[in-house]
């Protein structure tokens, strides 16, 4: 079961109870659905019940027993608890982690883009070409990051900065794929590339100096490098890094002769035990696959926040989240075999699992305007 599915089984127990009147209350559009604060609370949990109690007047962990009732045995969902002041903990069954990746390999470039699958819908061949539709690379004969094409005339009023052409820019992209609708309607006036831009990308490149614009909030100020670093101590490049070291495992699988299929990861590798963490204090091996997974799942929902905060650096905050849980959980579940082991079924879910991490990595660089490159 995956998040959005869960969300629609909640929404469905609701509608139920109102429907049998065991709540008076009007059914919501949607129901939230996130991982839990802290471990060992599930997989997910909801505050649906709280939301309803004021409607309905009755104690919130009233109405979460309620819906508790109606969600145990569901397809999909193992247990369901009541916790605090009547917050609703799921946790799934062990086929719900595979189905995410299944998902998330399935909808590929359309995931956590509603633009990409609204496309998808009107035939391949009414798809809009590179440049043209918000979700796409930027147009070959203008190079990424440089914003509009100077000749179609500047924007009136004051000249915007380097940073507010790059926000703005991507934030238009961000919220074509949350489906969210601009506040200007998406018809921005054209501007000419500020001075400030150009210097920016001829000193630190393009994707080094668009990342650098768009990881601080609103409220923070840009800082600039005096070079761009091409190590792991630099976020963008882990975040490209880890993309491309998902995509070159699955070429180093092909030469091993598999490939991938969504199932159980199994146990880690390194004789450490799941559910222990090592002795220097770092997350135990349970706790990064968990958190690996989460963020693919919670990878829609971050769009969507950031189309509504109108926050790119949301965006940049979460890869960098997945990029860094991918590579602690690469380490100690290894995708491919060691030494003289033959590929496994395990090999196989892990490798899917990659490039599951792999898609969302480079679906969320598409959206900034960065590049997933192939090699690194």
């Amino acid at each position: 079961m995956t998040p959005a599915e869960l969300s629609r089984t909640v929404l469905r127990s609701v509608r139920g109870a109102v429907e049998e009147q065991e709540l008076s209350v009007p059914v919501p559009a949607r129901i939230v659905v996130q991982p839990p604060p802290r471990p060992g609370c599930g997989d997910y949990a909801s505050n649906v019940a709280l939301q309803l109690a004021r409607q309905a007047g009755r104690p919130a962990r009233e109405v979460a027993e309620i819906l508790r009732k109606r969600l145990i045995g569901s397809a999909g969902i193992t247990r369901v608890e009541i916790a605090g002041p009547g917050f609703l903990n799921f946790t799934l069954g062990d086929g719900a982690q595979a189905a995410l990746v299944r998902e998330v390999l399935a909808q590929g470039d359309g995931y956590g883009d509603r633009s990409v699958r609204s496309a998808r819908g009107v035939g391949a061949g009414d798809v809009a070409g590179p440049g043209s539709s918000p979700d796409r690379e930027p147009a070959p004969d203008r190079e990424p990051g440089r914003g509009p094409d100077p000749d179609r005339g500047p924007a009136p009023g004051p000249a915007p900065s380097a940073r507010d052409v790059v926000v703005a820019e991507v934030l238009a992209r961000i919220q074509a794929a949350a489906g969210v609708a601009a506040v200007d309607g998406g018809q921005a006036a054209p501007v000419a590339t500020p001075p400030d831009l150009t210097a920016l990308i001829a000193r630190l490149g393009v994707d080094e100096a668009r990342w650098v614009l768009l990881r601080p909030a609103a409220q923070d100020p840009v800082r600039v490098p005096e070079r761009p670093v091409q190590r792991e101590s630099n976020p963008r490049f882990r975040v490209q890094y880890a993309a491309a070291r998902a995509r070159a495992l699955g070429r180093y699988a092909q030469e091993l002769g598999f490939g991938s299929e969504p199932g159980d990861v199994g146990a880690p590798a390194r004789g450490e035990a799941v559910g222990e963490g090592p002795s220097d204090g770092s997350v135990s091996a349970a706790q990064s696959l968990q958190t690996f997974h989460t963020l693919l799942a919670t990878y829609p929902s971050a769009i969507e926040t950031a189309a509504r905060l109108r926050a790119p650096d949301r965006v940049v905050r979460h890869l960098e989240a997945t990029a860094d849980a991918f590579f602690r959980w690469h380490d100690v579940c290894p995708p491919l075999p060691v030494g003289e082991q033959k590929p496994l079924a395990v090999h196989r879910a892990r490798l899917a699992l990659a490039e599951a991490g792999g898609t969302v990595l480079a679906n969320g660089l598409r959206l900034l305007g960065i590049s997933a490159p192939e090699h690194l």
